[in-house]
């Protein structure tokens, strides 16, 4: 322990005292606060200014082209009252230029039995094309920002892009 009075007039504690050293007498016991300075940082938010956006719709009419294709199918019935030979095959589906042919096979009761071929269904497909021209409306939207101060007043506007054609 100190032998030194701490309230004694011109006498310091030990780390507290305004002088550069003090002395310690050997075998002496002497406390040190040590004192460190700790740094700490704070966020906080700060409104430095508002953004409002809003759309404006527009219409354009506009005509579109387009090339619209049909497929139109005639059908035609060709009687043939043919009948079929003892193990002749059965006629089948079959395409002869761009028709398709279908028989169609009936049984009839005489005295025997006989495979008939009664008709044949033809089908013919063919492709026409028709230019169209249809008004349309279209929409497009248009977006509009405005950058405001904290207060709401505005600031500097913001470059508007450049339009573009459809």
């Amino acid at each position: 322990m100190s032998t030194r009075d701490p309230a004694a007039p011109g006498t310091s504690q030990v780390g507290i005292s305004s002088d550069p050293a003090a002395e310690v007498a050997l075998g002496e016991e002497v406390v040190l606060p040590l004192i460190a300075e700790a740094a700490r940082i704070d966020k906080r938010a700060v409104e430095t200014g508002r953004v409002r956006v809003s759309t404006r719709t527009e219409t354009i009419e506009q005509i579109l082209r387009e090339n619209l294709r049909s497929d139109h199918v005639g059908v035609t019935r060709v009687p043939l009252n043919r009948t079929l030979a003892e193990g002749e095959a059965l006629p089948q589906v079959r395409t002869e230029n761009g028709v398709t042919i279908i028989p169609v096979l009936e049984e009839i009761l005489v005295v025997e039995k006989r495979l008939v071929l009664k008709e044949e269904v033809h089908v013919r497909q063919t492709t026409s094309g028709e230019d169209v021209e249809v008004p349309v409306t279209l929409r497009r939207q248009h977006a509009e920002i405005e950058r405001t101060g904290p207060d709401g007043h505005p600031i500097d506007p913001l470059p508007t892009p450049p339009e573009t054609k459809p």
